[in-house]
């Protein structure tokens, strides 16, 4: 059952993404044609994802081609500048998230949400797994209208289609602000893989992201 239902959320994601990136190209194509410098000084676009663990979140999108920087940090709260210590007691109102910069001509936003799905449980309120607090919620924090419009009509087509045994609980709430984590939170799968909390939680994340997106995963 769980692999039927693996296979309809890729169908569901296919016809979704082909009929968005068809329309995505004829756009560009336009604006190109109006404006040659256009697509030249548009390099770099921003996602920001809560999934979860950030250290989990990174690592994902560290791996995938077009991404050019990941930052984990805090997003969605109330309090500024918000240390670690203060998130994990889920009084600042923060989700732990990642900011991704990622190169538009590469890879696009709706490829970016289709990871994003399938790389964390976005039907658990308030936790992942052993984590729990409103710290851990999934979220996706829009950068502008398009972004939003994906994310909104994605999740209800999820949802339709039965891709989840329990509805989605995704928050999709606009951008306010963003505070980076603590430097030791940087990169930290790739300095500390042999730690029992990357070997268990991070790694069978990062292994079925290059099992299922194997055309998406750096050279």
């Amino acid at each position: 059952m769980k692999t039927i239902k693996t296979n309809l959320l890729l169908s569901c994601f296919s016809l979704l993404f082909f009929s968005c990136s068809e329309a995505q190209q004829k756009k560009e194509a336009t604006q190109l044609i109006n404006n040659p410098t256009s697509m030249e000084n548009k390099t770099m676009d921003t996602a920001t994802f809560g999934a979860g663990c950030f250290w989990c979140v990174e690592a994902v999108y560290q791996n995938m081609e077009g991404v050019e920087k990941v930052v984990s940090g805090y997003s969605g709260g109330f309090v500024k500048n918000p240390a670690y210590k203060e998130v994990c007691m889920g009084t600042t109102g923060h989700a732990e998230v990642c900011q991704v910069h990622y190169n538009p001509q590469k890879v696009t936003f709706d490829e970016l949400l289709e990871v994003f799905w399938q790389t964390h449980d976005p039907t658990t309120l308030n936790r992942q797994g052993n984590d729990i607090g409103t710290q851990y919620r999934s979220a996706i924090f829009y950068h502008n209208d398009e972004q939003k419009q994906k994310a909104e009509k994605y999740k209800a087509e999820l949802d339709k289609s039965g891709a989840f045994d329990r509805p989605i609980v995704t928050e999709v709430t606009a951008y306010t602000n963003f505070y980076p984590a603590e430097d030791y939170h940087q990169n930290y799968y790739n300095q500390n893989g042999s730690e029992p909390y990357c070997q268990f939680v991070v790694k069978p994340k990062v292994e079925k992201f290059k099992k299922v997106f194997k055309d998406k995963v750096k050279k």
